[in-house]
This record gives structure tokens, sequence and C-alpha cells, in this order.
């Protein structure tokens, strides 16, 4: 083998280790690089025997390389090759399908239309979380577009407006523009306008059950074929507040035959005599229906793609004779099943969740016993979580379930290497030491970072266990930290056995604190309150940090009262 065959083996050689290595994120292996290094190289197979000898010696210098210098190494000198690695890894990194035609926009734009009846739940935490992956997939833009154009059914609550900006940040997203429809009635009424011009609405005075039976027969309303002037001036009328609730509608003309009954003739506006709750919007009679007021939104924010439950099918359908009068495009759609979530007594329902809080059953909207995002918030739980859990549920038409210990499983991969351990004993059972043991227990901070040191917790003269760690006669138990103990005539007596013990499976290990200098607690978790002490150190945490009770859970600071530190379950 001359010397120029060899330096180009080894050039190929890195190559084919450096591609492994970087698309498995591992060190490379001659065993795994022969096959493609032999296929990409016919020419070398007569050199066989001699090949993996010097293909083992490049490994081993790649090997040596951290990731981002073989990232950099493998970009000097197969860019491209590179390039599709990361291409794969990008796909298999997304949950979510690819928008359809998203290619065909100079910029896909989305909305998140919340109605601002109060805080979010968890379920409502999906759109967000699958619009805002989008746009970070696509480098598009999205709109919070508040749709609170009916302040007696679904009446808006003023606070909610910005409880859900807040629980959108919370999920890690920031709105490009936001919007409140009760800031636009004057672009849909000249909306309404022109539709009347084109011939495609009218003003109808029948009642509910009147027009409910024509409908249903496919009979036209009587008031369907009025001059344009006559349905302009009543719908000035309308705007004017002349009429009643109830009194009079404008209807978009469909098509009264239309073999789904949902579609014919349906209601743009109507008249409502509750004022709405902003001052701004309080004047107000004449008001939008969602899918008048949704459907020209979308046109004017230039929106490219929505989202909506499968059961608004008919919204798009209602829609689209709008933008057939109009001459518009409609956005592309996609249509989901509902999400339901497990671990909960209360039902997913803002209304049902504010009435709670009405009489008194839950003390707010970040409860632990509420499923708001506020309440996942307050127990320490990251928005990373929760929005890796929804795009992990993908956009299927089906209905899907997730479970909290998805998003519970999630968290706790964020936060587990920085989170430092802590003992907590529920309900404990003081029991007296004997035997000397040592003053001071200095179990670590954390089992896999020693250079975050130890805790020093006094030991005293005696220790509060768990009722279930409590020993039988004369059995042994390890006090976590401390050592091997051996309950003797209701004293857990110092044995000063060495870890082995434990090693050899004989001894259950226990976490404990102290009886004297131990912290009371109350721990507010999902099934109610619990109460206990836990190590001296807890009382000197700060609001807000986390921890982990060894055997317990992790669980988030929240304040310390003159007489306990409360603190929030997050989850196992």
């Amino acid at each position: 083998m001359d010397d120029d065959l060899r330096e180009r083996i080894e050039r190929e050689a890195e190559k084919h280790a450096l591609l492994n290595a970087v698309k498995h994120e591992s060190d490379a292996d001659v065993g795994a690089i022969m096959g493609p290094l032999m296929g990409d190289n016919p020419d070398f197979r007569q050199h066989g025997d001699e090949i993996p000898g010097i293909a083992g010696g490049v490994i081993g210098r790649v090997n040596d390389l951290s990731y981002e210098e073989k990232r950099e190494r493998l970009e000097d000198l197969a860019p491209e090759e590179l390039a599709e690695i990361e291409a794969e890894d990008e796909e298999d990194e997304h949950d979510l399908p690819d928008l359809p035609n998203a290619n065909d926009y100079d910029e896909v734009r989305m909305r998140v239309a919340p109605n601002p009846n109060g805080p979010w739940h968890v379920g409502h935490a999906r759109m967000p979380a699958v619009i805002g992956s989008y746009k970070e997939r696509y480098d598009g833009w999205f709109c919070v577009r508040f749709d609170d154009t009916d302040p007696e059914t679904k009446r808006p609550d003023l606070e909610a407006y910005d409880a859900i900006l807040e629980d959108l940040d919370y999920l890690g997203f920031e709105p490009d523009a936001t919007y409140r429809a009760s800031d636009r009635l004057e672009t849909y009424y000249e909306h309404a306008r022109e539709l009347i011009e084109l011939g495609g609405a009218y003003t109808c005075s029948c009642s509910g059950e009147e027009f409910s039976e024509l409908k249903n027969n496919g009979e036209p309303c009587p008031h369907r074929d009025k001059d344009v002037e006559t349905v302009l001036e009543e719908f000035e009328a309308m705007i004017d507040g002349e009429y009643e609730s109830g009194e009079m509608v404008l209807r978009v003309k469909t098509d009264i035959e239309h073999k789904n009954p949902a579609l014919r003739d349906w209601v743009a506006f109507r008249m409502i005599d509750t004022p709405h709750p902003r001052e701004e919007a309080s004047e107000y009679r004449c008001w939008p229906m969602l899918d008048f007021q949704s459907g020209v939104d979308d046109y004017l924010l230039e929106v490219t793609h929505i989202i909506r439950g499968i059961d608004l099918q008919d919204s798009a359908k209602r829609q689209q004779f709008v933008y057939d009068y109009f001459g518009w495009e409609y956005p592309e759609v996609l249509h989901w099943g509902h999400v339901q979530i497990d671990a909960y007594d209360v039902k997913m329902s803002t209304s049902t969740i504010a009435e709670l809080i009405e009489n008194g059953e839950l003390d707010g909207w970040d409860d632990p016993r509420a499923p708001t995002l506020k309440s996942l918030r307050r127990r320490g739980i990251r928005g990373d979580a929760i929005v890796e859990s929804m795009t992990g549920l993908g956009t299927s038409t089906s209905d899907v379930d997730l479970a909290m210990s998805t998003i519970y499983a999630n968290n706790r991969d964020l936060i587990d290497e920085e989170t430092d351990r802590r003992f907590f004993v529920r309900d404990g059972n003081q029991v007296p030491l004997g035997g000397s043991p040592p003053d001071e227990a200095n179990p670590p901070l954390h089992p896999n970072h020693e250079e975050r040191g130890v805790r020093e917790i006094p030991v005293g003269a005696s220790v509060m266990l768990e009722e279930d760690d409590l020993p039988q006669r004369e059995e042994r138990i390890w006090l976590k930290g401390l050592g091997c103990f051996q309950f003797t005539r209701d004293v857990l007596q110092y044995t000063g056995e060495d870890i082995d013990v434990v090693r050899e499976g004989d001894v259950d290990v226990v976490h404990w604190v102290p009886a004297d200098e131990s912290v009371a607690v109350r721990m507010r978790t999902p099934d109610g309150d619990v109460r206990g002490h836990a190590e001296p150190g807890v009382a000197d945490l700060d609001a807000d940090e986390l921890v982990q009770f060894e055997r317990v859970g992790f669980a988030r600071i929240d304040r310390h009262d003159e007489d306990e530190t409360v603190v929030y379950y997050t989850h196992p």
C-alpha cells in the first residue's frame, strides 16, 4: 500500500468515524464504520485486512475530541453529510406534523383566540403550545386575539385578559401582537355593511322558534328578499341600539336548502342588552357572532393556518360563505380532537372552577386541587414540561388522553439534576436514640453532585420517622446520612455498623428528621394538605426554591409563616 492510498483511507475513515460519532452523539466504533467506508470506496476492498488497523488509529483520535470539536471537524470535511444528519435530527425532534402548504406562504401566521372568561385550565395549554411551537419551527408569526364579543352568555372576566397573557408567558411564548375583538366592533360593522351591499345578508325579526321551523323545512325566511336599502337602514338601527335583545338579527344569506341545516342563513349579528364589562365597549348593543367576527379577523390579520376542535368543523363552512361573497381565500385548517387529562377530581371547565372558587371550595385559581396552569406554576412545574407533553399529543382528529404523569416525567427531567435533596417526615412518630450516635448527620445535597457539599443536620436525643418506616422489635434500619440503628426497648440503639449491612440487603434505608430542631411544614397537594416536619435547613430556603424531599417527592417552597413553612407539592 503506497502513502497516497494510506492517506486517502485515513481521510475517508476519519469522515465516517465523525459521521458515526456525531449522528449517535457517542464514540465511533470500527465495526460500525467498516460497512459504509467500504461501500463508498469499493477499491479499498483488496486491502480489507489492513484497513481495520488503519481505521482504528484514526477512530482513537476522533474519540478524543469533544462533541463540538467532532462536529466542527465534520463540517470542514463533509458539510453536506452533516447538514443531512442535522435535518434528520430536526425531523425526528418534531412530534407535530408539517403544516399543510406552509411553503406556499411568505410567512406562516397563526392565532390563539381565547375567550377571556377566566385563566386557562390545563387543557387550554394545548393550543398555545402547538401554535407557539409551529411559530418557532417556521419562524412565523402568531397573535393572541381575545374573542370577547359575547358579554352575556360567555361574559368576559376583566382580570382574565392579563391572566391569560401571564399563562402564555409561563408556557414560554410571547405573541407578536395582542387584540381584543371588543375593540374592533366598527371594523365588523363596516364589513357587515359591505356584505349587505353585496346581497349577502339580511335583517330578520323572526322569533327563534319561527326561523328554526322554516330552516328545518328548507323554507326561506319572509325577510330574505328585503331590498338592500331597507336592510342597511335596519342594520344601522341595530347598531344604534333601537331594538331589544332577540328582536332583530342580521343573517348571512347562504343556501336555505343546504343539506346541513346548521349552515342555512346563520346569524352574524344579534342584539344584547347586557353591557360589556370593558368600559371601552360598554355602550355597544349590536354584537357579532363568533363565526362572523373570527372569520373577518382571520382575513384581516392574514392568518394562514387555523387549528380548531373537530366539533367546530361547521365554523369553517359557515365562514366560507362570507369569504366567497368577499372573494377571499380561506386559510388552511387543521381540526383536532379533545384532550382529556386525568388526576383531577375537579372538572376541566373554566366556569366550574370559577364557581368552586366563588363558593369557597377552592382557594383560588392556583389552588393545587384546581386543574389550572396557575396551579401547576405554583407547584413548581415548568412551562416547558407542559409544552412538551402537549406537542407530544400531535394533532390527531381523535380524542386523546394525557396523563399528568407525562407532564411530571418531563418536568422531572428538567429539574432533577439542579434540585437539592432534603428530608421531610409526614405525621412523624418520635423515637428516642441511644448508643451514642454522631451529633450531626451529613447527607449530600445531591447524590450526583458531590461538589455541592452536604447538609448539616443536628441529631439530638430523638428523631421522627414516618409510620410505615417504624421498625419491628429488634429490627435494624439505616437512618440516611447517619448510620445503622436497632429498635430495642422502644429506643433506636446506634450499632456503629457500616454501609455493608445495607448493601447486603438486610437493612432498609429510611429518611428522618431531628425531633427537637425540625421545621413544621404544611405541604399543599392536589389531594389536600399534608402536615409534617422537615430538616432544619428548609427554614433557610428562599421562596420559589425547589427541593426534593427524599422518598416523598419534589416541592416548591411557597413561604415561611411564623409557625410553619408552606410548600406546594410538585410531583413524585
